[in-house]
């Protein structure tokens, strides 16, 4: 697409969709159903654990967040893309763009710090059982919280700024929706701008990721050296972020690579790659907190079966 501007607003061509033609309405209606389908599934888990007082302590409140994340990012993608795919032209303004790219970095960032959140929690709740009440009290699990959607907006929100005055020299970005694929439209990346991104990228994923595994390197000491009933618990509890955790690296890590080696993936490739992030990941969170965390899946059982007594 040439550089057009309208009211002096330029605007960038999505090359990442597949050409929709006569089945325009069937993706619009299929990707609708999985949107709402993404809201209800993790509504219902944040209604659970606001509604019932024996889940309001600091993991499920976590978890609650965690899944207000996704229904956040799911939100910012979506919209979107349900309206380019009733569109002849799938285009977006490239202000609009870096709006997109600030939200998808700082919520995935909260998702590492959350994650983080709950590895330590779940340290104190199993390694220092008796401090848990004195450390993980209301205030701390509130800052905490703040602390995780503050700093990656913080910081993700500087390179969205610099972008703003960007020269451009493309204005066809090849995705589906703008992650950072779109420094390729920028004439010139700076040095200093790839020494910060990498400073944010140490700062929201692997120094959380880092922690994350060396918090849990500790409770699998503590378990190795406790009773049956320390390590049923650890498993109960721990497996289930363990999980998300990898899921979620290793989407981010497809991120990467998808921008890193955009030319050699055929378009198909690149689509299903990028789908996976906010398709299957927010689906995934609340089907695997709801079947494998105890106190939700009865919960969830009373409220679909209300014949049943918990």
């Amino acid at each position: 697409m040439d550089n057009s501007y309208t009211s002096n607003i330029t605007y960038v061509t999505l090359d990442g969709h597949l050409e929709v033609g006569k089945y325009r309405f069937v993706y619009f209606f299929t990707t609708f159903a999985l949107y709402i389908l993404i809201i209800c599934c993790n509504s219902t888990i944040v209604y659970i654990i606001w509604t019932q007082k024996n889940l309001h302590e600091p993991m499920y409140i976590f978890i609650a967040a965690l899944l207000i994340n996704a229904i956040l990012l799911s939100t910012a993608i979506y919209p979107k893309l349900l309206i380019d795919f009733l569109s002849e032209k799938q285009i977006i303004s490239y202000s609009a763009c870096l709006l997109q790219f600030h939200i998808f970095y700082s919520l995935g960032g909260s998702e590492f710090l959350l994650l983080s959140a709950m590895a330590y929690d779940r340290y104190v709740s199993i390694c220092k059982p008796l401090q848990y009440p004195n450390i993980m009290t209301r205030t701390t699990t509130g800052v905490i919280l703040l602390a995780a959607w503050i700093l990656p907006a913080a910081q993700v929100a500087v390179p969205a700024g610099l972008s703003a005055n960007k020269k451009l020299c493309s204005f066809t970005l090849k995705g589906v929706f703008c992650n950072n694929t779109v420094y390729k439209l920028q004439c010139v990346v700076s040095r200093a701008q790839i020494i910060h991104d990498m400073v944010i990228l140490l700062n929201i994923a692997l120094l959380p990721v880092l922690f994350i595994l060396f918090t849990y390197a500790k409770i699998l000491l503590i378990c190795y050296r406790s009773g049956k009933e320390v390590r049923k618990k650890a498993a109960q509890t721990c497996l289930p972020h363990l999980i998300v955790l990898t899921n979620f690296s290793c989407l981010c890590a497809y991120d990467v690579i998808t921008v890193q080696l955009e030319s050699d993936f055929p378009k198909i490739v690149r689509l299903i790659m990028s789908l996976q992030i906010f398709m299957y990941h927010p689906l995934f969170n609340p089907i695997l907190y709801g079947l494998k965390m105890n106190e939700i899946s009865k919960h969830l059982k009373a409220l679909f079966c209300p014949t049943k007594i918990i």
